[in-house]
């Protein structure tokens, strides 16, 4: 019943696949548009969707704590909006598999999704620096699709030890994970311009993902 406004970036020539971008906790900005517009020129149509509504994009410390505390505590709420993003990025480009990825907050949607089990026909997940713990009476379901979680080693929000703890969580289920760990990367280490950005970790973080695509987009089977 609201209005929402997504980014999306078609890819050049035939698309080799399609990837939902969900933001961080600053809302849909610039920066996700610039992630979308790098996917395309490798190939993919993209689609970075807005988790907070037309309009809203929280400038304070205090008011992205309040928008992302909104679906933090309704997860429901979450999961709606990113299947509706899931369902839009399908719309606008017209290829149905898909890769979900998100950054910090919306590493909390990729994994939500995920762990709901209802999405269909998506390939793989990679959360980046993102928000890795599972809220109580959830879990994966057999036959996740695989999952990429790329963690800075000096991250103090989301600590190293919570991403051991899921990719325990995975090896347990007999899901397919990556775990990348980069040394001296603290949370947010790939956000272009701000004091935490890390080009190494970054570079790297980006070129796993590339290959996760590539392994699991379009993959028979």
């Amino acid at each position: 019943g609201a209005d929402y406004e997504g980014y999306f970036a078609p890819a050049s020539g035939e698309a080799k696949g399609l990837v939902l971008v969900i933001h961080d906790w600053d809302g849909l900005t610039d920066y996700e548009k610039k992630r979308a517009d790098m996917l395309a020129e490798l190939g993919y149509d993209a689609f970075a969707l807005d988790m907070f509504g037309k309009g809203n994009r929280p400038e304070s410390m205090d008011a992205r704590k309040a928008e992302t505390g909104k679906l933090y505590e309704d997860r429901e709420a979450m999961l709606t909006r990113v299947t509706a993003g899931l369902a839009e990025a399908r719309e606008q480009s017209g290829e149905s598999e898909a890769v979900v990825m998100g950054y910090c907050f919306g590493g909390a949607g990729v994994l939500e999704l995920a762990r709901a089990g209802k999405a269909g026909n998506v390939a793989g997940y990679a959360s980046f620096h993102g928000t890795l713990a599972t809220p109580d009476g959830q879990s994966y379901p057999d036959g996740t699709a695989p999952i990429l979680i790329a963690q800075g080693g000096a991250d103090t929000s989301v600590t190293p030890s919570e991403a051991f703890d899921l990719s325990k969580t995975l090896e347990d289920k007999g899901i397919t994970y990556e775990l990348e760990v980069y040394s001296g990367a603290p949370h947010a280490f790939t956000v272009f311009g701000s004091d935490r950005y890390r080009e190494v970790a970054d570079e790297e973080s980006w070129e796993a993902f590339q290959s996760f695509m590539e392994r699991y987009l379009g993959e028979e089977g």
